[in-house]
C-alpha cells in the first residue's frame, strides 16, 4: 500500500479524535452513539483500520460536522 494512504487513514483518525474531544465524548460514549466498539474507534483513531462509508456517515452525525470535515 502506498506510503500516502497510510498518511491519510492517520488524517482522518486524528479528525476523528478532534471531533470527538470537542463534542466531550469519550471513545465509549461515541462507540455507543454509533454502534460500535470503543476498539473500532481506538482502530479508526490510530489508522489501523479505516472507517467505511456507512460508519463515516453515522461519526459525522453523532458528532455534529459535515462529512467533508472528517475527509477533506
Amino acid at each position: 500500500m502506498p506510503d500516502w494512504v497510510l498518511a491519510r487513514r492517520r488524517q482522518i483518525g486524528a479528525r476523528l479524535r478532534d471531533g470527538r474531544v470537542h463534542a466531550g465524548l469519550t471513545q465509549l460514549e461515541l462507540g455507543a452513539r454509533i454502534g460500535r466498539d470503543h476498539r473500532t474507534i481506538h482502530r479508526w483513531k490510530y489508522g489501523v483500520r479505516i472507517p467505511n462509508l456507512d460508519d463515516l456517515l453515522l461519526l459525522a452525525d453523532a458528532l455534529d460536522v459535515p462529512l467533508a470535515d472528517l475527509v477533506e
